[in-house]
């Protein structure tokens, strides 16, 4: 059983079909790079593109970097500020002639990790999880015995008069040009604000960083257990599938 997932980011938008049921990717992802401020009806396009090359006419899941209520987008921190208010389901609808359902891409995120990643062991599915997306920004998915609270947004809380994105992203690094070493001071810093407020059992990074945890992780010292999550950079995809799947009843 399939559905196409999309993941739309800061510097691309890659979409694919989905096997719902095992969480294997069907092709090879499909990308191409998100437009330049990145409005609304330039995503759209971007989204249809991506559709059309796997000739696609079903459910759509969008994992989008916005909190998303009821399909409307209420925050815009890499986007065009044009899309707050904006009904991206309605946009994305009338743009692909499918169904299409958004949600934030950080939860989509940890959807597919709860279920096919370390969300696996049961063990991993009790008490507090927060999974960290690092990328263009930060992103996190907040799950209770495993169920999501959705649209958290803890990337923006303010240290030292900052939004946190601003210092521990990993654009931020590439912008700062900082060692993994000084990044990982930074990042250890965010998590530890996070540990205070939220206590978690675990924390699960994802995101483009995923694959270089090895890294930093000598340089964060917390109480809470770090790992990286298993799905690494394709967990938005997978989930955004699976988010569609269960609003149109496959799952």
């Amino acid at each position: 059983m399939a559905v196409m997932g999309i993941d739309v980011g800061g510097s691309g938008i890659k979409g694919v079909p989905v096997n719902i049921e095992t969480g294997e990717l069907l092709a090879e992802r499909f990308r191409l790079p998100t437009p330049e401020k990145a409005r609304p009806d330039d995503v759209a396009e971007i989204v249809t593109q991506v559709v059309r090359q796997f000739q696609w006419n079903g459910p759509i899941g969008i994992g989008f970097p916005a909190v998303i209520r009821n399909g409307v987008a209420l925050t815009a921190a890499n986007i065009h500020k044009s899309w707050i208010g904006t009904d991206s389901h309605r946009l994305f609808r009338d743009a692909t002639g499918c169904p299409v359902f958004v949600l934030n891409d950080a939860d989509a995120a940890g959807i597919a990790e709860m279920r096919f990643g370390v969300g696996q062991d049961p063990e991993r599915r009790k008490g507090v999880v927060m999974l960290i997306t690092i990328g263009t920004g930060l992103g996190t998915a907040l799950f209770v015995d495993g169920k999501l609270v959705p649209n958290t947004e803890l990337g923006h809380i303010e240290i030292r008069g900052k939004d946190a994105e601003t210092r521990a992203s990993d654009a931020a690094r590439q912008k700062k040009e900082m060692s993994w070493e000084e990044w990982g001071g930074k990042f250890n810093e965010y998590l530890g604000w996070l540990e205070r407020l939220f206590w978690p059992d675990l924390f699960v990074l994802g995101g483009g960083v995923s694959k270089f945890t090895h890294k930093f992780l000598p340089y964060l010292t917390l109480k809470t257990e770090v790992i990286p999550a298993k799905l690494l950079n394709q967990a938005g995809i997978v989930g955004a599938a699976l988010y569609a799947a269960e609003k149109t009843g496959q799952l």
